[in-house]
């Protein structure tokens, strides 16, 4: 993927995703960098842009077999970070970053909107809203490589598939929750939604924030000729559905 290509895509442009098993940061990350073609030695490059240190090294696009289908699956081998981050903290840590401006606003209105939707959940503001799984450093990897790779691919439209929702119980540091996921169920006016099998999480709210401060659209496969695509997996694998996530970037179809 050349500069070039990046900063001068033809109208008409779209970036289409149907999450046939759900969403998650890594889905995003992992279906992006397939969509940009990265190569080994790139996705360090991009992790020295988003200045994250020490996650440099135990991060890697690997190829990932799921019922004998070959997909890709981001590769974050940490330990559970303890620290805990406001808003003000994660603006903080993004301003430090080498993102473009387009990039990082988007990375914050995601954080941000993610900050609303736990607010509103807990009777707090934004502001003093604390991120546990969604601070820490593994989620700001997925959502800044996920805003990089998106300002690079700069489509002209951007859709996704309806998401996935299942009922039954998440388990959180909060105990039991009802699924989706009450930050989820904040952000889904104007989602459309389909029916899944089974019970359990399958939309995190770090995904869907990112879908909306991104201006995804949500409805069916627009008519378009596909130039690049790629299956993206997350951690979870489902036995009774398929699994993966779809990525395709190509040119609309434009009917006169």
């Amino acid at each position: 993927m050349t500069r070039d290509q990046d900063r001068h895509n033809p109208a008409g442009s779209i970036l289409v995703i149907r999450p046939q098993s759900g969403l998650a940061g890594d889905i995003l990350a992992a279906g992006l960098l397939g969509l940009a073609g990265t190569a080994p030695g790139e996705l360090a490059e991009l992790l020295a842009i988003l200045n994250l240190g020490h996650l440099a090294g135990p991060v890697a696009l690997v190829e990932k077999m799921v019922g004998e289908i070959a997909g890709l699956s981001l590769s974050v081998e940490l330990p559970e970070e303890r620290e805990h981050r406001n808003l003000k903290d994660i603006e903080t840590f993004l301003a430090a970053t080498a993102l473009s401006g387009t990039a990082r606003d988007l990375a914050v209105r995601t954080f941000r909107l993610l900050a609303e939707a736990e607010g509103a959940v807990h009777g707090r503001r934004p502001e003093d809203i604390h991120f546990h799984e969604v601070g820490a450093l593994d989620s700001l990897l997925d959502i800044g490589l996920a805003a990089l790779l998106l300002d690079r691919l700069a489509p002209g439209r951007f859709v996704c598939g309806p998401l996935p929702l299942r009922d039954g119980a998440i388990h959180c540091r909060h105990g039991l929750l009802p699924s989706p996921a009450p930050a989820v169920l904040k952000m889904l006016p104007g989602v459309a939604v389909t029916s899944l099998a089974g019970s359990g999480e399958t939309v995190t709210p770090t995904a869907l924030a990112f879908l909306k401060s991104a201006g995804a659209e949500f409805g069916p496969w627009p008519d378009m000729i596909v130039e690049r695509q790629a299956l993206a997996y997350g951690t979870k694998v489902f036995t009774d559905v398929p699994n993966g996530a779809i990525f395709s970037y190509g040119r609309e179809i434009i009917h006169n």
